[in-house]
């Protein structure tokens, strides 16, 4: 079956762009009308489609950053050059029309962890696009005492969200903790090493002023297919246990590619 035939048989709409957010010049977030039946959970994800000219219908799924109780959908893209559908999705401007599928799907949901002491949020590039999401909502909050949301990125302009997130720590004294973490160009004071070796040899948890231990802490990874397995092993290393179907876990992934 082909990916039109395949896609017309289940329910999707056009949906009109409200709102283009240019982070960097490869990097921008959407936003686009709501249909009212559709329902999701925050680390869900949904799939956004365009006919080109051509003819051929191109789909391909996508993080949902707004919070369940926006009247909006929202969305951290991430131009694939040469892609299927983001370079057409990077022409697009306030007015044009995209489609969407009526579907929420994903299993990158932070109730499936056990509740603990703190809660790591672990991003590289757009893989932040469910914290956002979730830090929205503030469901999490109410399940952990503290949380820490790590992003990495290349260069700072790609530090999407980063004011939004600096305004939620200030209002929740002390309980959020943003680390924004670029690797390719120096910040005063900032991190600049990648994830995973920051882990590995305590320099991380040094800068927080707080463990990442499997007693007390609960940990979701999202981002490119490297970071995810390189924090599996670290993470198994610390006896940190992954979300079964009916068993809450102390962490949690998703391969944002």
């Amino acid at each position: 079956m082909d990916p039109t035939t395949r896609h017309s048989a289940q329910r999707w709409t056009s949906e009109r762009i409200t709102t283009v957010q240019r982070w960097a010049p490869h990097q921008w977030s959407l936003r686009i009308t709501r249909p009212a039946d559709f329902r999701f959970q925050p680390g869900h994800y949904a799939k956004l489609g365009l006919a080109l000219p051509d003819g051929q219908e191109v789909w391909r799924p996508y993080s949902i950053v707004s919070a369940p109780t926006e009247d909006e959908l929202e969305f951290l893209l991430t131009l694939v050059p040469g892609g299927a559908l983001t370079p057409a999705l990077d022409a697009l401007g306030v007015g044009d029309e995209v489609r969407f599928e009526h579907l929420a799907m994903g299993f990158f949901i932070e109730t499936q962890l056990a509740a603990g002491d703190r809660l790591w949020m672990l991003a590289t590039g757009s893989g932040l696009g469910p914290y956002v999401s979730m830090l929205r909502d503030g469901a999490a909050l109410a399940r952990h005492g503290q949380i820490v949301l790590v992003h990495s990125v290349r260069y700072a302009n790609e530090l999407a969200y980063a004011d939004e997130f600096r305004a939620l720590a200030d209002r929740l004294a002390g309980r959020l903790h943003y680390v924004p973490v670029v690797t390719r160009e120096p910040q005063a004071g900032g991190l600049s090493r990648r994830i995973p070796a920051m882990i590995e040899d305590g320099a991380l948890e040094a800068h927080v002023g707080m463990p990442m231990d499997a007693q007390g802490s609960r940990v979701m990874v999202c981002g490119n297919p490297d970071f995810t397995t390189e924090m599996r092993r670290i993470l198994n290393g610390r006896s940190f246990v992954p979300c079964r179907r009916g068993l809450s876990g102390s962490m949690l992934f998703e391969k944002y590619w």
